[in-house]
């Protein structure tokens, strides 16, 4: 296959508004791609290099990109693929010069456009996680599977371009063959926020049996165990062992030969209580000293769910199930605390006061669950529900502004949006406050090792960034705005934290921002008209 049909189904893709359009491109695209071929193709339909990385920075593509291009599309994608491994290989002495040689090679043999998406696919440009839920249902489409098979494959697997390549060998048996398998980490449930207690109980079935949870700020950690090996993994499915040694030693002492479970590990003062979640993810730093860190900064992990036990699997398994089998493996100082109740209003005013009794603990707030639930990897449904007292929103820095007076010399001003689900980012606003001059240190360091090429000359105080970082920011409320496409801003919008355990495809989506934006511009219209009828 020519590097022209995949280049040519990108731009398809991003200039296409409707999703089935995009979606239809992209399985055209699998189509006509040789079995042998299908992850590789699916790697780079989502941004992702099917190597990994190669040695290739910024510095480098801009030093390799020629002042010519081929006239005409010769360059296939084995040529590509061919390229990438022969960069990946060199070593030793002079190696920078060397890959940069090899990649002009291969940009020469390029067409302009070809050279921009080999370009942005090395920087990491094009849309990295964005375009996965369009490629679920591509490969669904492409080799005539369910949609709901592909995703739960994907979200077992933790791989989609291996899926698209079992979809397209294999097919369904291939599919449906695909297990949870100790060591290789699933992706997590996630939790859709609402506003407060009688919004969840909104969310649920009229006689739901509810499970409320100390929701805990930690690092999210999923546990795997066979036999006497144990293995950690982050949120990103990250395996994070090493820094975690109190943690694989409680695993090891507990009963049973295998199991799989999830949980939040958080730094504490020695008491139990729990430090601020910045300071439990220097425990997780590639650099951390974690002999001294565990004594200074002491672990401690409480578990919520089990997906695994003794062989049997328990991902189909009701929440109430899962619960019972963490009761059984571990005792209660190692769970959750949990109420149930029932969705019914005569049951708020228990929940409340659990709710008060989490907030006076210094935790985020509550988890409301159903216990019917099944485990669905992945997922942000309306099953796993997150009450905060604090509005806030897991934003994608796209860029940042240079300071001037105090803060000259440092990365300030940022810019922040919301992902949409189709594709990119939208911009919201920017905001400079909440920053301490340790924020402001750290986030110029790491936005300039982001910074991209596409810089505007007419704004050269401003810093495009790949959108990789992740903030979490607090805000009173959105409001209309003339000045961004999304026709939406966020006021008084200021920095808690940075989420360096959070990706770009776990940020707030623009559909979310919008219905807290429509909520809030409803009450504000009906308001006078209760008062006036009052």
């Amino acid at each position: 296959m020519l590097l022209a049909r995949l280049v040519d189904a990108a731009a398809t893709v991003a200039s296409r508004t409707s999703r089935s359009a995009k979606i239809e491109a992209l399985a055209d695209l699998l189509r006509d791609t040789a079995e042998q071929r299908i992850a590789a193709v699916t790697a780079m339909s989502s941004g992702v290099l099917p190597t990994g990385r190669i040695g290739i920075g910024p510095a480098a593509v801009r030093a390799a990109r020629p002042k010519t291009a081929a006239e005409r599309p010769g360059l296939s994608v084995d040529d590509l693929l061919g390229g990438f491994a022969e960069i990946a290989a060199v070593s030793g002495k002079g190696a920078k010069t060397r890959r940069q040689e090899v990649l002009r090679r291969l940009l020469e043999a390029a067409t302009p456009a070809e050279q921009d998406f080999v370009s942005r696919l090395l920087l990491q440009e094009l849309r990295q996680g964005a375009l996965e839920g369009l490629m679920v249902e591509a490969i669904a489409a492409a080799f005539d599977q369910p949609g709901a098979l592909v995703r739960r494959a994907a979200m077992l697997r933790g791989d989609l371009p291996s899926v698209a390549s079992i979809a397209a060998v294999q097919g369904r048996a291939g599919l449906e063959s695909l297990r949870l398998e100790h060591f290789r980490p699933v992706q997590p449930m996630l939790a859709s926020p609402v506003d407060d207690l009688e919004s969840a109980w909104q969310r649920f079935a009229a006689g739901s049996r509810i499970q409320l949870e100390h929701k805990l700020d930690g690092a999210r950690v999923q546990v795997h165990r066979d036999g006497d090996e144990v293995r950690v993994y982050s949120r990103q499915l990250n395996d994070v062992s090493t820094a975690v040694p109190e943690l694989i030693e409680q695993a090891r002492a507990l009963p049973g030969q295998s199991f799989v479970l999830d949980g939040e590990s958080f730094a504490h003062d020695g008491s139990g209580t729990a430090l601020p979640f910045q300071v439990t993810m220097r425990r997780f730093g590639r650099r951390a000293d974690v002999a001294a860190q565990r004594i200074e900064l002491p672990l401690r992990t409480l578990f919520f769910d089990c997906l695994e036990r003794d062989g049997e699997e328990l991902l189909d398994a009701a929440l109430g199930e899962r619960r019972r089998h963490l009761e059984e493996l571990l005792g209660a100082e190692a769970l959750v605390p949990i109420l149930l109740v029932e969705s019914e209003a005569s049951r708020l005013e228990a929940a409340e006061d659990f709710f008060e009794r989490a907030l006076d603990a210094g935790l985020e707030g509550l988890m409301a669950k159903d216990r019917r639930s099944v485990y669905e990897a992945g997922s942000r449904g309306f099953s796993w529900l997150k009450i905060k007292p604090v509005h806030t929103l897991d934003l994608v820095v796209l860029a940042a502004e240079w300071g001037s007076g105090r803060r000259r010399g440092w990365l300030s001003n940022l810019h922040l949006g919301a992902r949409d689900p189709e594709g990119g980012f939208v911009m919201l606003g920017k905001t400079f406050k909440g920053l301490t001059d340790e924020m402001l240190a750290w986030q110029t360091r790491r936005l300039q090792q982001l910074a991209t090429q596409d810089q505007d000359p007419q704004s050269p105080w401003v810093v495009r960034v790949r959108p990789e970082l992740v903030v979490e920011i607090a805000f009173n409320n959105v409001q209309s705005s003339s000045q961004y496409p999304g026709g939406m801003a966020l006021r008084f919008a200021r920095v808690k934290r940075y989420r360096p355990d959070r990706g770009a495809e776990d940020a707030t989506t623009v559909a979310e921002v919008r219905e807290v934006f429509e909520r809030e511009h409803r009450l504000a219209r009906d308001a006078p008209r209760a008062r006036r009828e009052g």
